[in-house]
């Protein structure tokens, strides 16, 4: 029998079982029968996925029960079995969220589902990356991301994930169990997907790297830091998610790390509660998705002294009461230019730098920042005041982050600092100086994305940061001995980060 006749016949009894419902009995040998492994049992059933001659690809793969009904505020439940072939050539859906950045809503609350990228070929056990999605706890998805180029370069099987957003993921309510942790409970439940059925995709189920970018990265210093993560993943990579990330408070000189206690968020849940006229947590699980969209941003952070989260990620982080694996720590290089634009999109004149200042520092700090970081004369002080964020807020948390980890821990560290990188983000407006190498710029680097083309110098820093990140997924060393190694095109090699953004300096305000 031919190749394309059998695939011919394959396709017939996959599309018989789906008409009928039937039951599909397919034992391994009939999956090696298909000849290209599109057909993968998993421990609830086969699945039936994407094949070429490179790479597999298997998505909509639930990994628990739909978060739906009685489930919604429910710590994730598993899936049910199937019968017959599951269809996986299809993308996994968005978890319900409101359109932002550019980025579709969705109203899909039935949307814990993964997807696997793995090269095609048999080959020993390959190291498993699993991606956590950034949006800001509110926003994107696993599908996003095209991981083929990983999977492919680093001979790995990457698997990128969906976890609940917003009111849906990180709503809380007193006496309501899980309150403000269930988006990091159903990444715990990936996880334990991960573990359970990495060796039937070709993966090593005792080498598995955790890996997340913004929210994402900040989602893996929650599970560094999660008794119930223990045993889940064998190393972390952290990209532009510090666990002491600050944010402005509300009043000059006082700033917040993003987590809060369950408390606050409770007190915040009761509040939403009322406002949508409910007394009670079985008639906030009966209103529709459309009801609870409105409210979905004021959820966008986890809780800690939860059971997923007992204590506050900063203070696990300092005192040692992390998972001791090893972790790759980095940022870009200009984090701030994205969220200065997005907060200012109009110019601030060099005469309002002060006045700006006064609204956000306590008064004695301002005139130091003024000395350390002047006006440079072009008219438009927003340039100024995204260094000063990224200096502060991101940059030398980072550098906090890998030396309290690394006391305990072998860790690594990075700075992307390509100032010519692609802006991913439509309809931005024109910032001063360009938005050279902004938040989730390193990304491109490592995925592929539409529309997007990089230079031959850009495509070399890529090629380096992929094996980069392979390499650490096989052996906890991403290849360089600097403390911090810089990635830009004819520029990678080590870099006095915490003096370029006057950690020092910081430390004293």
């Amino acid at each position: 029998m031919t190749r394309s006749a059998r695939k011919r016949i394959w396709g017939t009894v996959t599309a018989l079982a789906a008409a009928v419902a039937a039951v599909v009995a397919v034992a391994p040998a009939s999956a090696q029968a298909a000849g290209d492994g599109r057909v993968v049992r998993t421990d609830k059933g086969l699945v039936a996925g994407t094949v070429t001659d490179t790479v597999r690809t298997f998505g909509n793969i639930p990994f628990a029960a739909a978060p739906v009904g009685a489930n919604r505020w429910r710590d994730p439940r598993p899936a049910a079995p199937w019968q017959g072939v599951r269809d996986a050539t299809v993308p996994s859906p968005r978890c319900a969220q409101v359109e932002q950045l550019g980025q579709p809503g969705s109203q899909t609350e039935d949307c814990l589902y993964l997807t696997v990228t793995t090269p095609a070929g048999r080959a020993k056990p390959r190291p498993v990356m699993v991606w956590i999605h950034g949006g800001g706890f509110t926003a994107g998805a696993g599908a996003d991301y095209d991981a083929r180029r990983l999977a492919t370069r680093d001979d790995a099987v990457v698997v990128t994930i969906n976890y609940r957003l917003g009111v849906f993921g990180f709503f809380g309510l007193p006496g309501l169990p899980g309150s403000g942790a269930f988006g990091l409970a159903d990444q715990q439940a990936a996880l334990g997907w991960v573990r359970r059925n990495a060796a039937a995709f070709g993966g090593d189920a005792g080498n598995v790297t955790v890996f997340g970018e913004s929210a994402g990265g900040l989602s893996v210093c929650a599970q560094l830091a999660s008794p119930r993560a223990a045993g889940l993943f064998d190393k972390a990579i952290i990209q532009s998610g510090p666990c002491g990330l600050t944010t402005p408070a509300g009043q000059p000189g006082v700033f917040a790390t993003l987590w809060r206690e369950r408390a606050a968020v409770e007190q915040t849940g009761a509040q939403t509660a009322a406002a949508l006229g409910c007394a009670d947590v079985a008639c906030l699980r009966a209103l529709p998705v459309t009801a609870l969209l409105p409210t979905h941003n004021t959820f966008a952070t986890p809780a800690y002294g939860t059971a997923v989260l007992p204590v506050d990620p900063v203070v696990a982080q300092r005192t040692g009461r992390t998972h001791h694996v090893p972790t790759l720590v980095g940022s870009t290089h200009d984090e701030a230019t994205l969220f200065t634009a997005l907060t200012f999109p109009q110019p601030i004149p060099t005469q309002a730098y002060r006045q700006t200042l006064q609204a956000l520092y306590a008064p004695r700090d301002v005139d130091p920042i003024l000395a350390r970081y002047p006006a440079d004369g072009n008219g438009d002080v927003r340039d100024e005041l995204a260094r000063i964020t990224t200096d502060q807020s991101w940059a030398c948390t980072t550098a906090d982050t890998r030396r309290q980890l690394g006391r305990h821990q072998r860790v690594s560290g990075y700075e992307f600092a390509d100032a010519t990188v692609p802006v991913l983000f439509p309809d931005l407006p024109p910032f001063p100086g360009g938005y050279r190498a902004y938040h989730a710029s390193e990304l491109l680097m490592l995925f592929d994305f539409p529309g997007v083309t990089l230079t031959p110098g850009q495509r070399r820093v890529s090629d380096y940061m992929v094996a980069a990140w392979g390499r650490f997924a096989r052996t906890g060393d991403p290849g360089w001995r600097a403390r911090v190694q810089s990635l830009a095109p004819g520029a990678i090699g080590a870099t006095d980060f915490e003096r370029d953004h006057h950690c020092g300096f910081w430390a004293q305000i």
